[in-house]
């Protein structure tokens, strides 16, 4: 007896209408892994990448992590991203975070009364940085509002690690036009935002990175 038939049945018939639609698509997938992007996503189940940047499989590759972070001793991540950029060429890192992001609202509480077990470690470090900008949120009087912002500050947190990680400086030395992003999705409307935060030697700032912008909001 086959467990989860649905999703099978599910798989059976997206094969078939994508070939119906185009009768090369999976010839070409088996050929080649040729993506340009090298996405850092969060786990939660609304954010597909593929699917809310309207590209086909084989176009992103992708490493996901609860509240998308970019941890330099994570070495899963790191291997990842090696491979995307000294093997698949990838020249777009692109570190995204998203509105309403449970990840990050158990990091806002006290993470040691309300976490246990290996993700009490791997959000703390957003806890730390929740508590070294708390001057700035607590000046945002809705709760919601405090929350979304902190989706998108952790976001510009990450696109700064990301730059001092050895794989990307080493990408910078020997020409490499990597440029890292940071953007934030809404699944309030399924929109993709700019965080205005892009480091790249082509802008010309691989040696810092921008200070965190006005919140882009919501709407």
């Amino acid at each position: 007896m086959k467990l989860l038939p649905d999703l099978f049945l599910s798989n059976e018939e997206w094969a078939k209408r994508s070939v119906a639609q185009d009768p090369e698509f999976f010839s070409r997938l088996v050929h080649q892994q040729a993506p340009h992007f090298f996405w850092i996503g969060c786990s939660d189940s609304r954010v597909p990448s593929t699917q809310i940047t309207g590209l086909d499989p084989g176009e992103i590759f992708v490493h996901r992590n609860i509240a998308n972070l970019v941890v330099h001793q994570d070495i899963n991540s790191q291997s990842a991203l090696q491979y995307a950029t000294e093997r698949l060429g990838v020249h777009h890192l692109i570190i995204c975070g998203h509105y309403g992001c449970g990840g990050i609202l158990a990091a806002m509480d006290n993470i040691d009364a309300t976490l246990t077990g290996p993700i009490a470690g791997w959000l703390r470090p957003v806890h730390e940085f929740f508590e070294r900008n708390r001057a700035e949120l607590d000046r945002i009087p809705d709760q919601e509002a405090k929350w979304d912002r902190l989706c998108e500050l952790n976001v510009i947190e990450q696109v700064r690690l990301a730059c001092e990680l050895p794989l990307v400086t080493a990408a910078w030395e020997r020409g490499d036009p990597l440029a890292v992003h940071g953007w934030i999705y809404s699944v309030r409307d399924g929109r993709l935002r700019d965080l205005n935060v892009t480091v790249s030697p082509a802008l010309g700032n691989t040696k810092t990175v921008q200070a965190a912008p006005t919140s882009v909001g919501t709407a």
